[in-house]
């Protein structure tokens, strides 16, 4: 197997790092997500392996999803105990996607696994920003998207009875499933997780439409999750050496001060706009991974080689749609933020302006 490759540190890879944690952050706080689809991106972006990328993410990652879920547990929010289970599922299911990157990577080398996080990437941002961008638009129109009743496939799962695997969850309000339902989402939730450092894309979704769990608890429920499979997760890749301590600790400085604008923004901003910035970025971030995929190819042998003039276009093209995406993100963030914050001190002062007259 290749040996390690981390990228050199210098005062402006240090200080890009710094600003795309920063808007990892912002975004984080600002659509409920990781930022991970951005964070993993940029850091191949930068120069760090696929491998290196998704640990170091993975390493950031973990101690803000505990605050988080405490922060949210004394709300209520969280289920504890559908949390933790489904995070020693998602357990076995980081181990087996970390089994495969380290094989990928073994064989292929880290162009090998640079193409097997960018593929997945490409497959995974393809799907749920066009679902996320559809619901944009529906909430648009003013359509509602959810409904107090569980979604019907939930509602199945909750009808089967399979003795000796029954379990109840607060979070489904007296409904029991099957740790057979459970099992097999956490273990594709930590999967997805080892791959591109993204499990949230499956969590969330599978315990609203499979298991009925509520939006406002799943998303919470989920940093529960995060956190058990998270901390296993970074474990087992820096026990071979994968995980990028400073790359960790510069995304994470970034991302704890971004994090608290991305979260004031959402006071100040409608849902659709949440999910038009959310699909709008994951589309943007698609692209970028795209442009690499021809010199991938290239450099495996598995197309015709490329010019190395090529190789420099295609990298450029591919920082250059990154670097727009995170600018044009933060842009709708910050511009929404400040569009609110100024439209509410307006409506403070004529308010108190009125109660002079009055």
């Amino acid at each position: 197997m290749e040996a390690v490759n981390f990228i050199d540190l210098n005062a402006t890879t240090v200080a890009l790092l710094f600003v795309i944690g920063f808007i990892g952050g912002l975004v984080s706080g600002f659509i409920g997500s990781g930022g991970a689809f951005i964070l993993t991106p940029a850091m191949m972006s930068l120069g760090a392996p696929a491998i290196v990328a998704v640990a170091s993410n993975m390493a950031h990652k973990f101690p803000k999803a505990l605050v988080g879920a405490i922060k949210r547990a004394k709300y209520g929010q969280v289920d504890v105990k559908l949390g933790i289970i489904m995070g020693l599922f998602a357990e076995a299911g980081v181990f087996f996607g970390k089994e495969i990157m380290t094989g990928i990577r073994s064989h292929f080398g880290d162009t090998g696994s640079d193409l097997y996080v960018s593929m997945v990437f490409i497959i995974v941002l393809g799907t749920v920003g066009a679902f996320v961008l559809r619901d944009a638009k529906r909430s648009l129109r003013g359509e509602l998207l959810t409904t107090a009743s569980a979604p019907r496939l939930a509602k199945w799962v909750q009808s089967i009875h399979i003795p000796g695997t029954m379990m109840r969850f607060s979070s489904l309000q007296g409904a029991s499933v099957s740790l057979l339902f459970v099992a097999p989402l956490g273990f594709a939730t930590g999967m997805l997780a080892a791959s591109i450092a993204v499990g949230g894309f499956i969590g969330v979704p599978a315990m609203i439409y499979v298991l009925g769990v509520p939006a406002l608890m799943a998303t919470a429920t989920e940093l529960v999750v995060a956190f058990v499979m998270g901390m296993g997760g970074s474990l087992l890749y820096a026990w071979e050496g994968f995980v990028d301590i400073r790359l960790s600790m510069i995304i994470l400085a970034g991302s704890l001060f971004g994090i608290q604008l991305g979260a004031i923004g959402t006071t100040y901003v409608r849902d659709h706009t949440v999910k038009f910035v959310m699909g709008m970025i994951m589309l943007i971030v698609l692209l970028s991974r795209l442009f690499k995929l021809p010199v991938y190819f290239s450099n495996l042998g598995w197309t015709p080689a490329l010019s190395t003039t090529s190789q420099n276009v295609l990298a450029t093209l591919s920082y250059a749609t990154l670097a727009v995406a995170l600018i044009a993100g933060a842009g709708v963030i910050l511009s929404a933020l400040i569009k609110g914050i100024t439209e509410h001190r307006r409506r403070t002062v004529a308010d108190i302006q009125s109660l002079a007259v009055d």
